[in-house]
């Protein structure tokens, strides 16, 4: 199930799992590798249960690797909840932190490089991204703290990214990063009004990692449409403000049903079964979303509960277009969604479909005996047209994927020359540039250009 949402990241240890109440109960990644029957195990104090760090430092970067995600290291920097290191001796936290990055990057010989090749892994891990604490940016010594932890891992891996923990979505940070952390949770009606959360951001600076987010309390449940229609709404906001929201996770993902400490969680399981909350269910509808091209869309309807976008993506071979809408409240709402530049000619009805995100009641959760109570269900679209006009239905969340014709197999009104489609990129290309179409030595003709540049891939 977590592959089938296609996480282009895997963020660990966390969350208040890394800071620990109290730094004695910290989770520390020397103390998670090696063979797992001589790993000490701790306990985590902030959740209450012993664990045994069965899934430790080396685990994590193997299990992003398989499932092909960025590993995003989240380091304690010498706080907990409760106590902190002075700036003044920080000094050994910091060479956790660099002994932690030599465990997944440095060769064979290195000194932690070396533990990991005893673990069976010669080459290094793929290590990009490391975030500095969780949550601790109101912290006495976090920004003493965290400029020497910054300085040091630049000196020594100056092409990692790092993150920061304070916000940096209302004003300007006050130190180095190359991302800051953004956690909410909140209600449901509060989420779908973040909608316009990063609209005024600053684009300046660190880019955003929304790295915590979901609905909780009364609204959730352990797992409600209500939540993820609210979800759903905020994520399409962070899809249109991707130019400075560049990674963005539900938290949290798993959860043990025998021991649950927080609802709710994308996903439920137990020794035999598993089951996605409609939570995770949106996830899966944002699944393409990662390296797609955001278009400009004009969304028209009779009601303030409804938010939409537009985006490009190819999936196995194919060019798509997808709109994503949903409606928060509690009647059906005709829709009206202009796409510039979607031209109806490159449409194919055939192989276009809508997916429904739904229930009879707002309310309504998954459960071991009803697993897909409320699922996606799919079905053919009947048009293409560039003017699409929707009905949604009351407290739904949609996704209208229209599928684009190949470039190569449009048949174009084109003049005796039949220019070929890369001869008219080419001249497309340069006259983009402002070069005059009189200098440049082709028999493309004006006719060609008009066709082209109304293709999928002008």
């Amino acid at each position: 199930m977590m592959s089938d949402i296609k996480p282009r990241f895997i963020r660990f240890p966390g969350g208040c799992f890394v800071e620990g109440e109290w730094l004695s109960n910290a989770f520390r990644w020397k103390e998670t590798v090696g063979p797992w029957e001589e790993r000490p195990g701790h306990f985590g104090d902030v959740w209450k249960y012993w664990t045994d760090d069965g899934l430790g430092h080396f685990e994590f970067f193997q299990l992003a690797e398989d499932i092909g995600a960025a590993p995003i290291w989240v380091f304690n920097n010498g706080i907990s909840h409760n106590d902190e290191v002075e700036t003044a001796t920080i000094m050994p936290f910091v060479q956790e932190a660099l002994d932690g990055i030599e465990f997944a990057r440095g060769d064979a010989n290195s000194t932690w490089g070396s533990v990991r090749a005893a673990m069976g892994r010669q080459e290094p891990f793929e290590l990009k991204y490391v975030a500095i604490g969780n949550e601790d940016c109101g912290k006495t010594y976090y920004r003493g703290n965290y400029i020497v932890f910054y300085d040091a891992i630049k000196k020594a891996y100056p092409d990692i990214k790092i993150i920061s923990n304070c916000d940096g979505s209302s004003r300007p940070l006050d130190h180095p990063a190359d991302y800051y952390d953004f956690h909410i949770y909140t209600s449901a009606s509060n989420l779908f009004s973040m909608y316009h959360q990063f609209d005024r951001t600053s684009r300046k600076g660190p880019k955003a990692f929304v790295s915590e987010y979901a609905v909780t309390g009364k609204d959730a449940g352990k797992g409600s449409l209500l939540a993820a229609l609210a979800e759903a709404a905020f994520l399409i906001g962070l899809e249109k403000n991707s130019d400075i929201v560049e990674m963005a996770s539900y938290a949290p993902l798993f959860v043990n049903t025998n021991d649950r400490r927080w609802n709710p969680d994308a996903i439920v399981f137990n020794s035999s079964h598993l089951y996605g909350t409609p939570s995770y269910w949106v996830q899966r509808f944002f699944a393409e979303s990662s390296g797609s091209t955001l278009l400009t869309s004009t969304l028209k309807g009779n009601s303030s509960s409804l938010v939409a976008s537009a985006i490009s993506y190819q999936s196995n071979g194919q060019d798509y277009i997808s709109i994503k809408a949903v409606n928060f409240g509690a009647t059906s709402v005709n829709m009206k969604v202009l796409v510039t530049g979607l031209d109806p000619n490159v449409m194919k009805v055939s192989g276009s479909r809508k997916t429904v995100l739904t229930s009879t009641n707002v309310m309504d959760e998954n459960s071991f005996t009803q697993p897909e109570k409320v699922a996606p269900h799919e079905s053919l679209l009947q048009m293409a047209e560039e003017d699409l006009t929707f009905v949604l239905p009351p407290h739904s969340f949609s996704s209208f994927d229209l599928l684009k014709e190949s470039a190569k197999k449009i048949r174009m009104p084109v003049s005796d020359s039949s220019s070929t489609l890369e001869e008219l990129e080419r001249v497309y290309e340069e006259l983009k540039k402002g070069k005059a179409r009189d200098s440049l030595v082709s028999d493309v003709s004006i006719d060609e250009l008009r066709v082209y540049a109304k293709m999928p891939c002008a």
